[in-house]
Order: structure tokens, then sequence, then C-alpha cells
């Protein structure tokens, strides 16, 4: 899978490379679809989903309890997908209600483009050099539509793509069950390696993290386990793991991974995020 670089044209695919370390893997699986509400509110956190772990001390959050998109945290990205996507990316798409980011994707014709939808990161404003960074997500489903929660090197402006390296802290397609994550880097060319889990109702609210530090990336949903990659000393020149990343949020509509076919009945459909977190090690 190709991921989706908005700032830059992408680089030709390469090869995938497959790794020793590759471990745990799932099947897809499909589930039946209910269409979300126009707005909602999360409910209470318990338990592990209070956010405190006995290793990590909180550094940063938005729980987008305002009224609007904080400026101070995060930056607009305006214009067509790439990835043969077909939504074009503007600000109004955005919104702030209810403890939620709203991302909602519909069918209007902008710049070209058949939908619109929004895309946001905190490039030059919020950064991560290893911890645990999570988001708490409430998904879309429907054919066609592609929510993602990801990261970058916050090199990629002087080194370009893949060379500043990419985490895809959860990817999710269409109206299945299966939550993908995946690291993209250089290695004579784009190389990628990632692994899926299966969640109950991706429709509902899931805690989606890694846990990153100089030695390996895990990825987990809801604080299952589910992938490890190992970026110990430049193994596989990974060395690009070990630098600050920002964080992307954004919804597709279309494009390499979804497919073509966009299912209109399911439109507009909204991207809910409760809040996005980044931890470091005690």
């Amino acid at each position: 899978m190709m991921r989706k670089y908005f700032i830059k044209q992408i680089a030709s695919a390469g090869f995938i490379l497959v790794l020793a370390f590759l471990a745990f893997s799932c099947k897809k699986s499909q589930s039946t679809f209910t269409p979300p509400p126009v707005t909602t509110t999360p409910p209470p956190v318990t338990g592990a989903d209070t956010g405190v772990y006995a290793n990590y001390t909180l550094v940063w959050s938005d729980e987008f309890n305002g009224t609007s998109v904080d400026a101070n945290n995060w930056n607009f990205e305006t214009g067509p997908g790439v990835n043969n996507e077909k939504e074009y990316y503007q600000a109004a798409n955005a919104t702030v209600a209810n403890g939620n980011l709203v991302i909602t994707a519909k069918k209007e014709s902008v710049g070209g483009q058949p939908y619109t939808s929004a895309r946001l990161n905190t490039e030059g404003k919020v950064t991560a050099q290893y911890g645990r960074i999570e988001a708490r997500i409430k998904l879309p489903l429907g054919t066609g539509l592609w929510p993602a929660f990801w990261m970058l090197g916050a090199n990629i402006t002087t080194v370009s793509w893949p060379q500043c390296g990419e985490m895809d802290i959860m990817e999710h397609v269409n109206a299945d069950n299966t939550i993908y994550g995946t690291m993209h880097w250089n290695v004579n060319g784009h190389v990628q390696y990632g692994l899926n889990t299966q969640v109950t109702s991706p429709d509902a609210y899931h805690i989606y993290a890694i846990e990153w530090d100089s030695s390996s990336i895990n990825w987990y949903v809801d604080n299952n386990l589910y992938c490890t990659a190992n970026i110990q000393s430049n193994v596989n020149n990974t060395g690009a793991f070990q630098l600050p990343f920002f964080i992307i949020l954004n919804l597709a509509v279309a494009g390499d991974f979804p497919g073509q076919t966009v299912d209109e009945s399911k439109l507009p459909a909204s991207m809910y995020v409760d809040y996005v977190r980044v931890y470091k090690a005690k």
C-alpha cells in the first residue's frame, strides 16, 4: 500500500521489504454499516481509556473542548489529495463540537474534485520524538472512505518523502473491521512494513496508538498490541524513525487503497476525534 503524501510528490513505489521482525497478522472481515449521527458526544472514558499510563507522562494534548479548531495546534491543508483520491481538502470541512474534532466528507464539487473533506497537521507547531502518541476516534463506514491518523518526519521539506519516514498509526478503508498500522521509509526507494488487526464496531470509539522508542515502534488498538517493528541501530536504514515527527488527521474519499467506488448514500460522512495526546516515557 502506498501511503498518501499531500505536500510533495510521492516517489516511485520501489519494492516492499519483508523484514525479519514481522509478527502478528489478522484477516479482513466485513461489518454491517450503521450511519453515524451528524453530531455526537463521546461517551465518558473509563479504566484504561482515561489516558493514565504508569510508564508515561502526558506532555501535550488537544481535547477538542472548544468551539473551533485551535490554530496554535493545527494547520489546514488545502487542495486535492494524491493517490488518485477524489476529494478537495478545505478548512470548512473540519469543525469542533460536543468535545470532538469532526472531519466531514461531502458530495460537492470544488477545485475540479467531486467531493470535499479536511486534512489537518501539526507541522511546525507540535512534534514528537519517541513516546506514546494516541487518539480516540470514531470512524465513518462506507465504500470509498479512507480515514487516517498518522505522522510524517518533521524534516520532510528538506529530505522529501519517503526519506523523512512515515508512521500510520491508524488507517481504515470502506466498511470492514480491519485497522491497519504501517511504517514507510527509504531503502534505495520506498519500502514499507505493517500489519493489521480486527476491531468490533469501528464506527464506535476506539483508542489508536503507537509506543515508540529508539529500539521499536509498537501499534495498539484499545491497548492491545498487534504489530511491532525493530528500528534499533539503524537496522534496514530506519534512522528516519530516530527524529521528530508531526501529526496528521484526515478523511480521504476514494483512492488507491479503498478503490474508486464511492457509496454516495453514506455522504456526508464524519470522522470524530475525541482527543489526540502525546506522552513521554518517564
